[in-house]
């Protein structure tokens, strides 16, 4: 089953749209209504949909790490560093984890892009 991100506001628009192209299910926050909500409620709304977040905001590997520990399940975040990598590297590696993926093993983990 393939999987479907939710990308977070900090995530470019050009990531989102190459995705799209390329077939893969990706919803913005700000399509969701949630672009004002915090860090931790993005966690749970992706897991809600049960969705993979895609951010580049630092502080979500933080309450990952904490959610880990506890032992409280989110359905998967992918940080995207963009620093010293492309936004047509990022899209392709976000699909190969799109097509490459399931939701199971994905679930609660954190993954770390650029892949290598």
């Amino acid at each position: 089953m393939a999987i479907g991100f939710y990308m977070d506001v900090h995530v470019p628009a050009a990531v989102t749209v190459g995705l799209r192209r390329r077939g893969v299910d990706a919803l913005t926050s700000q399509e969701d209504g949630t672009r004002e909500a915090d860090d931790a409620a993005l966690l749970a709304r992706a897991a809600a949909l049960k969705r993979v977040l895609v951010t580049q905001d630092r502080d979500l590997l933080s309450i990952a790490a904490q959610w880990q520990k506890q032992n409280r399940e989110f359905t998967g975040l992918v940080y995207a560093r963009l620093s010293g990598t492309s936004i047509g590297q990022l899209i392709d590696d976000l699909h190969l984890i799109a097509e490459c993926s399931t939701g199971p093993e994905l679930a609660s983990q954190v993954i770390h892009t650029p892949l290598q």
